[in-house]
């Protein structure tokens, strides 16, 4: 019998592997069928939906490996990265979705959101109030108008998977619908700023890439996820994680 291996475990969901099989269970039916319906629309690769029970979703798993992992050495040719650049365009010149994404969400909104979190990393004495307030000023350039495109909404090195020079599948798609393009190529390179060429090469022109505004998203998604992080059983603390990129900002 092959063993379960906890791929991903806190307090809302957890994904299992067994075998070739991976097992999503989710507490929030929402997210699940946001996932199932984002993967029949986008025109890119998936995991195959073996079947659903709710709470859990089973999906078949993807051939190939990721380009490495936050806090971890990057793997993969830059042929690799360019090609995952690609695959990301391509979702982005997808029709959109009805549904509203992650990277989607208001600037009000969000500009509230992380002043709330910014005071709170300072107050209880999470990080420097000095690291906290630069990169909130490097996120200020993420605030401007964008056009809609078919995001990801959580788009981390770890969701995408490679075969050779070949994207085989994009997994994770629960926060996926209409949002700003960048925030997807900022959350895919964070913490791999050296590969930001290759991704941006493959993924072509047509959509202004501005790089001030990734490093915004960078800021920004860092900040935004320390505490909570800290809060399940992560460490954005390890070398080359959250707090990191938030040093190299300074």
């Amino acid at each position: 019998m092959d063993e379960i291996e906890v791929v991903v475990a806190h307090s809302e969901r957890a994904t299992l592997r067994v075998g070739d099989v991976f097992l999503k269970v989710d507490t929030d039916q929402a997210r699940i069928d946001a996932e199932v319906e984002a993967m029949a629309l986008v025109p890119v690769p998936t995991p195959e939906v073996l079947w659903r029970k709710p709470p859990v979703l089973a999906l078949a798993a993807l051939p190939g490996a990721t380009l490495g992992r936050l806090g971890g050495p990057s793997t993969g040719s830059p042929a690799a990265w360019a090609a995952a650049g690609a695959a990301i365009r391509t979702l982005h010149d997808a029709p959109l979705p009805p549904r509203l994404g992650r990277a989607g969400r208001s600037t009000a909104a969000l500009a509230a959101e992380l002043d709330e979190e910014c005071a709170a990393l300072v107050a209880h004495g999470i990080l420097p109030a000095d690291l906290v307030a630069r990169n909130r000023q490097v996120a200020e350039a993420a605030f401007r108008p964008w056009t809609p495109a078919f995001t990801h909404g959580d788009l981390q090195i770890e969701h995408v998977f490679v075969d050779g020079d070949e994207v085989t599948g994009i997994i994770d798609w629960s926060e996926a619908g209409r949002g700003d393009p960048l925030y997807d190529l900022a959350t895919f390179t964070l913490g791999h700023e050296e590969h930001l060429d290759d991704v941006i090469a493959g993924y072509g022109t047509g959509i202004d890439v501005d790089l001030e505004v990734i490093h915004a998203w960078w800021s920004m998604r860092s900040l935004l996820v320390v505490r909570w992080l800290s809060e399940h059983g992560f460490d954005p603390f390890l070398p080359g994680c959250e707090v990191d990129v938030l040093r190299s900002r300074m």
